[in-house]
């Protein structure tokens, strides 16, 4: 399941807590301190011009990974990243969350595609992305990344 993340609530991750409804285990890290702080101040400039901006991916009440919008839509392109606690991969998670996402851009009108980005090397999100529909429509070199292949699904 995907929940919508707050302010609140990436302040709340960063104190170690989970808000009221949802747990977060001792075990489950979803991204270094510094991680977190990037995303809860991209998801707050995201979000001044486009919502939602972030996702939590919970099972069971419990906080696993995190899903963003991670940069403002142009053209009605929606571009995102998702993470999963490393403690709890390769259990289907981000999987189900990438496709719960694109049900919802499907329910708004505002959106005609869901874009994303892996690493050449990063096999399981590629598979996420494969399991779900979306196309390699190219490949491009990230500052930061390296070399990273793109991919888009459509939902209109």
């Amino acid at each position: 399941m995907i929940t919508e993340v707050t302010k609140d609530d990436f302040d709340a991750m960063l104190a170690g807590f989970a808000r009221e409804g949802l747990c977060l285990a001792p075990d489950v890290v979803i991204a270094p301190p510094e991680v977190l702080v990037m995303l809860r101040s991209l998801a707050d400039d995201v979000g001044q011009r486009f919502a939602p901006a972030a996702w939590w991916i919970v099972n069971e009440g419990e906080v696993v990974g995190l899903c963003s919008v991670i940069r403002v839509p142009h053209e009605r392109d929606v571009h995102i990243g998702y993470g999963i606690a490393p403690t709890r991969q390769g259990r289907g998670f981000a999987t189900k969350a990438v496709s719960q996402i694109l049900s919802w851009a499907r329910s708004d009108p505002r959106v005609a595609q869901i874009s994303a980005e892996t690493g050449v090397e990063n096999i399981a999100s590629q598979r996420v992305l494969e399991r779900n529909g979306f196309l390699r429509v190219g490949q491009r070199v990230d500052a930061e990344d390296g070399l990273v292949i793109c991919w888009r699904a459509m939902t209109e």
